[in-house]
């Protein structure tokens, strides 16, 4: 990725859960951008639990807005000289386009960043049934 001026990164819900650890992509996103944060057509609560039992700070996410309306308003809102949205389907592509966000398939950003990828086999969430007061 080019690291020249200034970056704004969106993630749709599935590119992120479809990366190993999503709390160390933030953290390394974090270096090379201005602005980093989840869309996602799902409701706040999925997104909102997803990261928080990650540990993910995010300057934005779509809230009760969809993906294309989010796409928008972060652009509106946070003035970068680009707008990177990393997603995993043909409409995540559309939707970039349609809003003039630049598309980058999550396979093609983990490659470019050196990210790994989740293995297929892996649980879907590690943190599933676990009570706060049983973490270390």
């Amino acid at each position: 990725m080019e690291t020249g001026g200034t970056m704004t990164l969106a993630f749709e819900l599935a590119a992120l859960e479809a990366l190993s650890d999503p709390n160390a992509v933030f953290n390394d996103a974090r270096q090379w951008t201005k602005y980093v944060g989840v869309v996602s057509e799902k409701p706040t609560y999925v997104v909102t639990n997803f990261t928080r039992k990650r540990r993910i700070r995010q300057d934005f996410f779509s809230g009760p807005r969809g993906v294309e309306e989010s796409l928008e308003n972060v652009e509106r809102q946070f003035d970068t000289d680009r707008h990177v949205f990393v997603g995993t389907t043909d409409e995540d592509a559309a939707v970039a386009e349609k809003t003039g966000w630049e598309f980058l398939a999550v396979e093609d950003a983990a490659e470019a960043a050196g990210w790994e990828l989740a293995d297929e086999t892996a649980d879907e969430d590690p943190f599933e049934g676990e009570r706060r007061d049983d973490w270390p």
